[in-house]
């Protein structure tokens, strides 16, 4: 029989980015609710001071990724990481509930 070049599609590259955006980010939402308290969200936050060191790279690289201003987008860095944060929670639900029914 001849080979085939056909891939499933849960080895296609873009599939597989995903899931380790997925994993990113679900990493990233367990890091955050490890050590930051939801009160000190209200007097700001320093992330770095907040996450370890071995758990930044990836933190950082989520919040930074979901927090990126747009041309006209005139929010503050505050407010975008504000944003990022429940971004992030909301692709973990989303993950959760689409890994819980397949």
């Amino acid at each position: 029989m001849g080979s085939s070049n056909v891939r499933s599609l849960d080895r296609e590259p873009a599939a597989l980015a995903m899931r380790i955006g997925v994993v990113a980010a679900e990493a990233a939402l367990a890091t955050f609710a490890r050590n930051l308290d939801l009160d000190d969200l209200a007097d700001g936050v320093d992330f770095q001071g907040a996450i370890g060191p071995a758990e930044w790279p990836v933190f950082s690289l989520v919040i930074d990724t979901l927090a990126e201003a747009g041309p006209d987008d005139g929010r503050s860095v505050d407010e975008r990481r504000a944003d990022a944060l429940n971004d992030l929670a909301r692709i973990c639900m989303a993950a959760k509930r689409r890994a819980g029914a397949a």
